[in-house]
């Protein structure tokens, strides 16, 4: 079984369990209210560029990778 009991020193080690335990919430729900803000700002921001026109694909670069990586390996055949 649990041996819980910490004689002189329960005065000390219980708040701090409880403390660690209720700043480990704490950093919990702030996380998870971060997130879901963060989403929403996303979600705001994804569907409020919806409208506009995209940028050129030259300005952007190219989709299939950089030319040095396919230099590299040889001339293709």
């Amino acid at each position: 079984m649990l041996d819980l009991d910490m004689s002189p020193y329960a005065a000390f080690v219980w708040p701090a369990w409880g403390i660690s335990a209720v700043a480990l919430a704490a950093l919990v729900v702030r996380a998870a209210v971060e997130a879901r803000r963060w989403k929403r700002a996303l979600d705001r921001l994804e569907n409020e560029g919806a409208d506009r026109p995209q940028a050129a694909q030259g300005a952007v670069g190219p989709k299939d990778g950089p030319q040095a990586a396919r230099s590299a390996v040889g001339p293709e055949e």
